[in-house]
Parts: C-alpha cells; sequence; structure tokens
C-alpha cells in the first residue's frame, strides 16, 4: 500500500510518501518555490516523492490530507459571527482564500495530480500525533501535541499502542499557547513564523520579570490547560492580534528595526518561562493520566528546544521521541501514516531514523554544473575529502557543506549545513553578521560525536535531530565559545556512524585533528529557505562569506576560481 500525505494553504506546505510501512521521501514546497513556508499547494513536493519513489500518481493508492477543512471553516465562520462588527475586514479578506483554495482541496488534487479517488481527510492534531508516534521507536507512548490552532483544538493529549491513536483530551481555540507565542513575537518586532525562535533566543538574555503579567491574563489549571482572558486579544479583529489593554499591561510594541531594549529581552524571558511552565505541567498531567513510559511530541511548540529540554529532564517519561519536522509539515507525513497505520490496519515497519528525505544529486550533476559555472575544482575520495573539509574548518575557514539528501523539516543536521570551528571566539559574530546576515544575537549548535557527548555537555541520551539544549560543562566553558549561549547551553545534535554517516566521519575526522569532538552546525541558507539544489548552494557560496564550498565529492575555492 502506498499513501500520499499533503499539506498546504497556511504555510509549510508539504507532501510525503509511505510504501509498505516505509517513509520515502517528505519534503517542503518552500525547498522547490524558494518562499519561506510556502503555503501552496505542494505539486512540486509531490512530483520529487513521486520520482523518489519511482512511481506515478496512478500508483498511489490513498492521498491523506493534514485536516479537515470543513469543520476549520465552521470554526472561522462561528468566531466571526461572535467577533461581528469587529471582525467583518477579516471576514471579507479571508473569505476569498477559503473559496478558492481552502474548501477546494479535493478538486485541487483531482485537478493538479490527476488522482480520481476522495481524498481521505485526518484531523488536524491527530496527523500531528501520527507523525510523532507512528514513526517512533516505541510500541506504545504517551503522545502530546501542542500548535497554534488546527480545526478547533490547538493542544492534545492521547495515547498510542501499535497502530492504535486514541486523543483523550484536548483545549480548544482561542485558548492557544502557539498562538499566544506568536502574538508576542510580532509584538516584538519579528514576523510570525520566522521570528520564534529569536524570541527564544532572545529570552536567555532577560529577566522574567513581566511572568506576573502573563500570569494576568493566562488562566493556568494544574493539567496544564488553560484559559487566555480574551479583553487583552483582537482575534480575526485586524492587522494585529493583541489590543491596547494588552499594551497597558506590556507598553508600546517594538517596530520592525527598532533598537532591542531591556525590556523586550523581559518580555522574551517571561514568555518563555511561561511557555515551559505550561508544556511542563501538561507532560506531567499526561504521564500520571497514562502511567506511560515514553512521550510522543509535535506541533509548532515542540520546536521550542528549552521546553524540550525541560520536559525531558525535569519530567517523568524515560525518554522523548520528537518529530523532526514538528510543525505542519511534519503534518503531511502524519496523514500519511495514521492512514497507512490506523485506518488501513498496516502493521508498523521500522522507526523513521532518518530526516534526510529529500533531493539528492548525482556527481555527474554537480560536475557540469561546475564546469559551466567555469569553477575550478577538485574531485577527491572520501577519506581525502573528509580530512581536507576538517583541515579548513580547523583553520577557522567557514565551509558549505552539500552532501546526500536535504533535510526534511527546519533544521539542517549535516547534509545542507554551513560549518566553522566551535572554538574560535569570533566565529559567532562572523556567521551572524557577515554571512548569514541575521540577529548577532542569535546563538548556534554543535553536532557532536555520541560517545563524546557527556565529556562537554550536562546531558546523557541521544539528540538526532538538534530538538535539545545541553549546559556546557563547568570545566569546558570558554573552550567552544561560538556555540556557547549566554545562559552557557547550546543546542546539540548527537552522531553515531550508522545514523549520520560521511558526516559522523568528518566530525570524527576533526576530533582527530584538534581534539574537539564536535563542529559548529548552522543552516545553509541566508534570508531564504534552506539551499536545495547545487546551483543554489553554489549562488549562496557565491554570494557570501563562505570559504569553501563541498558539494559531494568535489570541493570548490574561491580563491582558485
Amino acid at each position: 500500500m502506498t499513501v500520499l500525505g499533503l499539506s498546504c494553504y497556511y504555510h509549510d506546505a508539504s507532501a510525503a510518501i509511505i510504501r509498505d510501512g516505509i517513509v520515502v521521501a517528505a519534503v517542503q514546497e518552500e525547498r522547490f518555490d524558494r518562499e519561506r513556508y510556502s503555503p501552496v499547494f505542494p505539486i512540486q513536493a509531490v512530483n520529487f516523492c513521486l520520482q523518489q519513489a519511482g512511481i506515478t500518481i496512478y500508483d498511489i493508492d490513498e492521498v491523506a490530507f493534514y485536516e479537515k477543512m470543513y469543520l476549520k471553516f465552521e470554526r472561522t465562520i462561528l468566531a466571526h459571527v461572535i467577533g461581528y462588527p469587529f471582525t467583518f475586514n477579516n471576514f471579507v479578506e479571508t473569505m476569498p482564500l477559503w473559496l478558492k483554495d481552502r474548501l477546494a482541496v479535493s478538486f485541487a488534487v483531482r485537478e493538479e495530480l490527476s488522482f480520481k479517488k476522495p481524498v481521505l481527510y485526518v484531523k488536524h492534531h491527530l496527523s500531528h500525533a501520527a507523525s510523532a508516534f507512528l514513526v517512533s521507536p516505541f510500541e506504545r507512548a504517551a503522545i502530546l501535541t501542542v500548535d497554534g490552532v488546527g480545526e478547533y483544538a490547538c493542544a492534545t493529549w492521547g495515547v498510542g499502542n501499535g497502530t492504535d491513536i486514541q486523543i483523550k483530551k484536548e483545549q480548544h481555540y482561542p485558548h492557544s499557547l502557539g498562538l499566544l507565542y506568536s502574538i508576542v513575537t510580532a509584538f516584538l518586532g519579528f514576523h510570525v513564523f520566522t521570528g520564534e525562535g529569536k524570541v527564544m533566543a532572545l529570552a536567555e538574555f532577560g529577566e522574567p520579570d513581566h511572568l506576573d503579567h502573563f500570569k494576568k491574563i493566562i488562566d493556568l489549571k494544574d493539567d496544564g490547560s488553560f484559559r487566555l482572558d480574551t479583553r487583552y486579544f483582537s482575534f480575526n479583529r485586524g492587522a494585529k492580534m493583541h489590543n491596547e489593554k494588552f499594551e497597558e499591561l506590556f507598553g508600546a510594541p517594538r517596530g520592525p528595526g527598532e533598537p532591542m531594549t531591556d525590556r523586550h529581552h523581559n518580555i522574551a524571558a517571561s514568555l518563555q518561562r511561561m511557555t515551559e511552565e505550561i508544556v511542563l505541567r501538561m507532560a506531567r498531567h499526561v504521564h500520571k493520566a497514562t502511567g506511560e513510559r515514553y512521550l510522543c511530541l509535535a506541533g509548532g511548540v515542540s520546536l521550542n528546544v528549552t521546553a524540550n529540554s525541560r520536559i525531558r529532564s525535569e519530567g517523568q517519561f524515560e525518554d522523548l521521541y520528537i518529530q523532526p519536522a514538528a510543525g505542519d509539515a511534519g503534518a503531511a507525513l502524519g496523514a500519511a501514516a495514521y492512514v497507512y497505520h490506523t485506518v488501513g490496519g498496516n502493521p508498523r515497519v521500522q522507526p523513521m531514523t532518518t530526516c534526510a528525505l529529500g533531493p539528492e544529486f548525482s556527481n555527474h550533476s554537480v560536475e557540469v554544473l561546475l564546469r559551466n559555472r567555469r569553477a575550478k575544482f577538485q574531485k577527491l575520495d572520501r577519506a581525502a575529502l573528509v580530512a581536507e573539509t576538517a583541515r579548513r574548518i580547523a583553520a577557522n575557514q567557514v565551509v558549505g557543506w552539500f552532501k546526500g539528501r536535504s533535510e526534511f523539516g527546519p533544521r539542517a543536521l549535516g547534509n545542507r549545513s554551513i560549518l566553522a570551528n566551535p572554538a574560535d571566539p569570533t566565529m559567532r559574530d562572523r556567521l551572524n553578521l557577515a554571512i548569514k546576515k541575521r540577529e548577532g544575537f542569535r546563538p548556534f549548535g554543535a553536532s557532536v560525536l555520541l560517545e563524546h557527548v557527556s565529556d562537554y555537555f550536562e546531558f546523557e541520551g541521544d539528540s538526532p535531530y538538534m530538538l535539545l539544549v545541553a549546559n556546557i560543562r563547568p570545566d569546558k566553558l570558554g573552550s567552544i565559545p561560538a556555540v556557547t549561549h549566554v545562559n552557557n547551553t547550546s543546542r546539540i545534535q548527537t552522531l553515531t556512524s550508522e545514523r549520520d554517516g560521511v558526516y559522523y566521519e568528518l566530525v570524527r575526522e576533526f576530533y582527530a585533528q584538534t581534539g574537539l569532538p564536535m563542529i559548529l552546525n548552522t543552516s545553509f541558507n541566508r534570508d531564504e529557505p534552506i539551499v536545495n539544489t547545487p546551483a543554489e548552494a553554489l549562488k549562496c557560496f557565491d554570494e557570501s562569506g563562505i570559504d569553501c564550498l563541498v558539494i559531494n565529492d568535489y570541493v570548490v575555492d574561491k580563491a582558485t576560481r
């Protein structure tokens, strides 16, 4: 049985294929159309998935969509009616989108893909739950999903057993943690979707002295459920989601580009602390209610690495599985998994052990590109390539690294990465300001050999998708400044030979040359989606301060071009 999963029309449009229980391919549309968080029907992502599977649309047994659009439309209409006349302008702006695309998914699938069978619709948070549990290594587990909003639900918890998922409780709109985080993100002058990670980083520079203000607008219960005081918000009423009453508490919003002050730092810190408290209460309640040993996490809030780490360290669960594409991109995979396993009754075959599920390119195509661009390059065998790249990183060169299949989700994990020396005290500023062209307070993560992770970090276990942070051991502070955040933590990706292949070999070689078992790893992009093709990698290399480019088996150096 082969199932195609889809998500689109809001953000993170994606496609995924599961065949005979194996995740064959999964990719976001943004990687092809180059629009960050692209919402459009993912026709290019679908075409790639079909090509990767070696099939046509006529070989697809079912198409699964990641939410029930008519149920979501019902909630939207009710919200407009309740808020009338204040919601009228928003109603006029959004109804064309519903009538053109969002209520016409089946039509789009039929017209764009020539798929004639009915589309199967899976509830939004059920898709999230399936994206975490059904591809996890756990036969049984508790499941927690938290995001902005699906149809009505903004958070759910339940239990997975084999191929069955039972959602036990939902929290409904507008009482949404993801929505609150986005509202404050916009209040602090950042763009929603791209700015939440900035707020999380900014939080560590402040003190949570606005926590009482958040407690005033959030009625939080012991089980993690809560209600927002909607008097402080303007849902569906205009361009901004907060109102004057919110500004009476927190002050004036920061405009884009305005200086960052201690007040902004402290609001971010208070929001982050509140977020952590809510998800910790949720996780503790879920453990108490289910008695399960393991927990699976998905939904956009599960990209909050600090909250994840507190669940892991302070919760009662023995282990976590966090879907690497935790946002709506992963929900396309979840919808496919739910239809394949739960609806179709097919057994789980193997867990998802990699998110390298996107396109890859042959050496021949890379060499043709380099010759056409008149680049002077060298081709090296695997051992020589690893040794040369490690030498360059040790010499404080910044390396663009393009190997294998691209990663599914927001993290570059060694296939589409910019790599650098974590011991260079100037590297963080150089990467942020000269190469990535982003705020100087943004931290970088470390890819570290699993067998040496506890040598540098107060951490035991595995973190394959860079969705956890760890405290740096006191005796190692100062030794890895480029990956040390202001609170002496680092976001970490642990590497194994079996899972990470040549990337593991690179870090191991860097360790042999320098005595440091890690490399700074950030996504291969600037203000654009992560590079997807060799041509995009070459363009980013040419237009940035990256010193060296490695594409497949080829090394390109600006000094020799």
